[in-house]
């Protein structure tokens, strides 16, 4: 279980001074839980999520994992970013298994398992290519099999298809669905996508504009498991997805211009 309590966070520069980015944020998201976290752009989504893995430290408040304090990085949890951030000068299994050998996993079981995940987001075959050898949407597979294969409880994606192509991006929903189906694991999902907050979330996290704060936690009643092309035509995420948009609006209307 993650435990966010009266989380607040300022990030100081000479240049623009103090920056309140998230303010008295509380939150409770159980084990194996699919979260997805929507608000304006600037909100503290980001934030938010890089404070569970230990990369940013609240200024205010506390975040915990099984009731342990996080107070820096940690092996709870892998990160998938929308930048891929893969190795250019490796190759794809080199790439997936780069976690494993941080960890000081022998090579022959990391390559194993690397193996197994190119294998589950069907990258099959393509174990020795680099990758600018690849699309956008390898790329982005590569990246979330390198995430997976170190098999951490806590998957935290940022935006990791924001820069795909509509198509490789409804593939990657229904891959990403399907893998954590199987392989059950709490995970924390960043997106601007209103549509792809409701497909994916059993809650979407609706924060509000600059000092990010959590406006509202929605329930989404989609049954699982769940098929994009299917669930894009439920009444259920027609209404979900229409009322973000409406409260999304009205954050953006009472913004000073």
């Amino acid at each position: 279980m993650i435990t966010i309590e009266n989380v607040g966070h300022r990030f100081t520069s000479e240049r623009r001074g103090e920056t309140v980015a998230l303010q008295d944020v509380n939150l409770t998201i159980n084990k194996n839980e699919f979260i997805t976290i929507i608000g304006p752009s600037g909100c503290g989504k980001t934030t938010l999520m890089r404070a569970v893995g230990g990369l940013v430290v609240p200024t205010e408040g506390t975040v915990a994992i099984d009731g342990q304090r996080v107070t820096g990085p940690h092996q709870q949890s892998a990160i998938v970013f929308q930048n891929f951030a893969l190795l250019p000068w490796e190759t794809v299994i080199n790439n997936v298994a780069f976690g494993l050998e941080l960890k000081g996993i022998s090579k022959s079981e990391r390559l194993e398992r690397a193996k197994s995940y190119i294998d589950k987001v069907g990258l099959a075959g393509f174990e020795d290519k680099y990758p600018r050898e690849l699309s956008g949407g390898m790329q982005q597979r590569v990246g979330l099999a390198r995430a997976l294969s170190v098999q951490t409880p806590i998957l935290l994606m940022d935006e990791p298809f924001g820069a795909l192509d509509q198509q490789t991006r409804r593939y990657m929903q229904e891959e990403l669905l399907d893998i954590w189906q199987q392989d059950q694991r709490t995970v924390i999902f960043v997106t601007h996508d209103m549509e792809e907050a409701v497909l994916l979330g059993d809650r979407v996290v609706l924060m509000s504009a600059r000092p990010g704060k959590i406006e509202e936690v929605i329930d989404v009643n989609l049954p699982r498991p769940r098929n994009a092309e299917a669930a894009e035509h439920s009444p259920e995420l027609l209404e979900v997805k229409d009322y973000l948009w409406r409260r999304l609006r009205d954050m953006h209307q009472q913004v000073p211009a």
